[in-house]
């Protein structure tokens, strides 16, 4: 069951392939090594045949996944399955042309030529995309290999200048992968400490828990040295092993000495030369060692892999249902879309929103907050004498006499007069209300269309005229709006009602005055005790009456007469006490009037706007064009999805309990 690993692998790296990205990252060895490490004659020893380009400069221009597919030839059914002859011994497949059969070695070394230079170009770039190739035949070990470009540092005739960044890109990519195994290739007749595919895979693999170093060419070491302290693990610190193996050299390419044959002579060489050493060494053991590596490894990342699967599969599921599914009825998906903005909307303003933020208030809370504290505080911020002096009051007492002189009470025409002009100043924050609720009220439209995006995205012609007939509408009742607030600070200045229950009684007043303004001395006691009998008052009454209302530095000029100076501070408390009533109505009625007139008609009434401005079928194939992006982006995940429900299928070919 564990060999039977590596081929569920291979079928995923195939399903994942045709999507040109890399959304699971798969278990892999990865090769990586310098140019002429010998990295091309360690993967073909692997498999047994000479298919990979050579040359001079970089040949591997793109990722080769090689893919070494045991097939035992008495597995009669697989091998008719693959089209292939049942007496073919082995044969490579590409994935870019799957039903084509290759057994020449020579016509599969020319395909990955071709294919390379179509993806990468003629001029020795290289390129991310990948080649895939699976190798069918008795002879091999499931393996699953990655051949990565030579690294190389100075390019060479019409090479980028910068291949070398380029390189080092595209082997980062693969290697960073957590689920990779590296196999780091060093020639042993170079320095080791400086081998260029030791440093990448320290690069990410410090610890060396994922690296299986290769030492290619032990048989070109200079006379008197070996390599048996880097075979033994003393100076490269990798823990998935090092092993020893010994090229082809290119004579031995030119003269056709056959796989088979190098692989004995590197055998009797690893005896001779590292007799203790030999059983761990060499390439036939590092094929078994690769082969053990990765099941071991696919094993572990499984787990991982079907979470990752599944977790993939909800998200690109849920991403397509975003999309929506193709228009078939164009006036049902126009009603739903009003219906569910109109409703999203509504219940903004209700506080019944499912999407409602935490970050700061919006909709019906805001309007609330609106209300009460921006309108009500401003309110309450105007004090009722704000730029009434004395001298205003005392022109306008003076003023509303006329040629009289004598006159005992105050002249209501005075009060009148200086009261309405404090009343009027509650109309600027009033109307500024409106402009507040209205900028909500648009700021709703966002937080719609936040909930809606899907829809608002998908139909972005849609979406623009909904915002427009929302903003028209809105902006249609400031008017009537408008004209109601202007009414209700009219009918307060139209009548002023002194005979209000809450409305201090002028009478009340003017002994507790007389008192309060005018000097001490005898003859003016004796003349406030005559005024008081005049007016009937007791000491029990004076003592009852709360001057508080008048400011403290309520000073009338020393020019006023006696009877203009009590009058200034009568004047100055009954348009303290009358104001306090106005605003506090104002504070009520217009919070009722924005919403009567604003807030509760839009309510009341968009979704019926909304239907007759829209729900038309001259505009149905105008309104639900989708966006350019939302059909690719369907399509897109929807393929995702099916690769992902392949992969799910082929995960689930094993059986959890076979493996432990």
């Amino acid at each position: 069951m564990m060999d039977s690993l590596i081929p569920v692998i291979n079928k995923l790296q195939d399903v994942f392939g045709t999507t040109g990205t890399e959304i699971v990252q798969l278990p892999q060895i990865v090769v990586v090594g310098s140019q002429s490490s010998g990295k091309s004659s360690v993967i073909e020893t692997m498999i047994g045949r000479s298919i990979l380009p050579r040359g001079t400069g970089i040949v591997t221009r793109c990722p080769l996944v090689l893919q070494l597919m045991y097939c035992p030839l008495e597995d009669e059914n697989y091998r008719s399955s693959k089209n292939a002859t049942l007496d073919a011994e082995e044969w490579v497949e590409f994935l870019h042309d799957p039903n084509k059969i290759y057994t020449d070695m020579d016509k599969v070394r020319d395909e990955i030529i071709r294919k390379t230079n179509l993806i990468a170009g003629e001029n020795k770039g290289v390129s991310k995309e990948p080649i895939s190739i699976k190798f069918f035949s008795p002879h091999l070990l499931n393996l699953t290999l990655v051949d990565l470009p030579g690294i190389t540092k100075v390019p060479i005739g019409d090479q980028p200048e910068d291949i070398e960044n380029q390189i080092k890109e595209l082997i980062q990519d693969y290697i960073s992968n957590p689920n990779s195994i590296i196999l780091a290739i060093s020639p042993a007749n170079t320095d080791i400490a400086t081998s260029e595919s030791i440093k990448f895979a320290k690069d990410v693999d410090p610890t060396g828990a994922r690296t299986l170093a290769v030492i290619t060419k032990l048989d070109l070491m200079d006379a008197g040295t070996d390599a048996v302290d880097i075979l033994c693990g003393r100076v490269i610190p990798v823990k998935l092993g090092i092993i020893g193996v010994i090229n082809r050299s290119q004579q031995d390419i030119i003269d056709n000495k056959s796989i088979n044959d190098a692989v004995k002579d590197e055998e009797a060489f690893l005896k001779r030369k590292y007799f203790k050493l030999a059983s761990r060494n060499g390439s036939v053991y590092l094929g078994k060692t690769l082969n053990r590596l990765l099941m071991c490894h696919i094993k572990t990342c499984l787990p991982e892999i079907r979470a990752r699967i599944n977790s993939m599969t909800l998200h690109y599921d849920s991403l397509l249902k975003s999309y929506g599914d193709d228009i078939f009825d164009q006036s049902a998906i126009l009603l739903q879309i009003i219906t569910k903005f109109s409703n999203a909307y509504v219940s903004t303003l209700e506080g019944t929103s499912h999407n409602m933020l935490t970050s700061e208030l919006c909709g019906g809370a805001r309007i609330f907050y609106i209300f009460n504290e921006t309108f009500g505080r401003t309110l309450d911020s105007i004090e009722p004498l704000d730029g009434i002096t004395h001298m205003n009051i005392l022109t306008a007492i003076r003023n509303a006499t006329g040629p009289r002189s004598s006159a005992l009470f105050v002249p209501e025409v005075s009060f009148e007069l200086l009261v309405k002009q404090q009343i009027a100043q509650l109309s600027e924050p009033s109307l500024r209300c409106i402009d507040l609720v209205h900028e909500e009220m648009q700021r709703i439209i966002k937080h719609c269309d936040n909930e809606l995006q899907h829809e608002m995205h998908r139909f972005a012609r849609l979406h623009e005229r909904i915002v427009d007939v929302v903003i028209k509408l809105l902006r249609s009742r400031i008017s009537s709006t408008t004209s109601m607030i202007e009414n209700v600070v009219a009918i307060e200045l139209a009548y002023i009602n002194t005979k209000h229950p809450d409305f201090v009684k002028e009478e009340d007043l003017i002994e507790s005055l007389m008192v309060l303004l005018l000097p001490h001395s005898a003859e003016n006691d004796k003349h406030s005790k005559d005024v008081r009998e005049f007016l009937g008052f007791t000491e029990k009454k004076l003592s009852k009456l709360n001057l508080s209302m008048l400011p403290d530095n309520f000073l009338v000029s020393e020019d006023a007469t006696e009877k203009e100076r009590v009058c200034c501070g009568i004047i100055a408390v009954l348009i303290h006490s009358y104001f306090n009533i106005v605003r506090q109505r104002i504070k009520d009625s217009i919070p009722k009037a924005i919403m009567y007139f604003l807030v509760n008609h839009v309510k009341d009434n968009l979704q019926s706007v909304l239907v007759s401005s829209l729900y038309k079928q001259e505009n149905l194939k105008e309104l639900l064009i989708e966006s350019e992006d939302i059909g690719a982006k369907r399509k897109e995940a929807s393929e995702m999805l099916e690769v992902l429900r392949q992969a799910s299928e082929i995960v689930g070919e094993i059986r959890e309990m076979s493996l432990w």
